[in-house]
């Protein structure tokens, strides 16, 4: 394997082994600026996470199971392949921004305990995600429904750490530092592909629009809240993102809707 596709390959042994509980086997342990060079391959082990997903959902429908068990299913997949990662990060960041002031809203993201605001964020994000899902009912429309939001789900958060600055000065943020600008590019595009090849040209392009809201709106309430990003907040960006592209993919899905 020539060097440039050894580097290639290594990035997205660092972006699953980051993203996912898989057995993964590498030589050294990934450091900071690895997770940010590597950032460009998130979309991808979205992607797969999404797959895996889709999986079980088809697994599911073809035991017999009705659509609304398949859903869940296919949530409860994407969560162990996960570790919930994403979701422990939507829960501390809900808990934390319910703080009174900059300090203490940063030391309840460090608490591991659940708040109530956490538990909620929790409650709805797995609500919102487990109807869109099973609303579409379709089992290869769910598969790349899936493939769509947690590829896309991910593209956003190279350019948000690039743009956003840190809030602490250390925790996995400041460590990985800013992601060079061709993963940022990178990432992006694998968004978009993974965007419009599942859901089609108008559901991507309302999709679009949504995530780039997201993310200026988090970035906002992030910089003003606790002065910038942390790791929480990127996984809270990612089930927001998730949530987001789940809903178009279940508007569009309607009879009479087209995309």
């Amino acid at each position: 394997m020539t060097a440039p596709w050894r580097r290639l390959a290594a990035d997205l042994l660092v972006s699953l082994a980051f993203c996912t509980r898989l057995p993964l086997v590498t030589s050294t342990p990934a450091a900071g600026g690895d997770v940010a060079r590597a950032s460009w391959a998130l979309p991808v082990a979205g992607a797969l996470v999404g797959a895996l997903g889709g999986l079980a959902y088809w697994l599911a429908v073809r035991l017999g199971l009705p659509p609304l068990v398949a859903a869940a299913l296919a949530l409860a997949a994407g969560m162990v392949v996960t570790g919930c990662l994403h979701e422990d990060g939507l829960a501390d960041t809900a808990d934390g921004f319910g703080g009174s002031d900059r300090e203490r809203r940063l030391e309840i993201m460090r608490d591991s305990r659940l708040g109530t605001y956490g538990a909620c964020a929790l409650l709805i994000s797995l609500l919102l995600r487990w109807s869109a899902l099973a609303s579409i009912a379709d089992a290869r429309a769910v598969a790349l429904t899936l493939v769509a939001a947690h590829a896309a789900a991910r593209a956003p958060l190279p350019a948000f750490m690039a743009l956003v600055p840190p809030a602490r000065s250390d925790g996995l943020a400041a460590a990985a530092g800013p992601p060079p600008q061709a993963a940022v590019a990178a990432a992006g595009l694998l968004g978009v592909l993974a965007l419009g090849l599942c859901l089609g040209p108008t559901a991507a392009l309302a999709a679009l629009v949504l995530l780039a809201a997201a993310a200026v709106i988090m970035a906002r309430v992030s910089v003003k809240a606790i002065g910038g990003h942390t790791g929480d907040v990127l996984g809270a960006l990612e089930q927001i993102n998730e949530i987001l592209v789940l809903l178009v993919a279940a508007a569009f899905a309607r009879p009479g809707a087209s995309a």
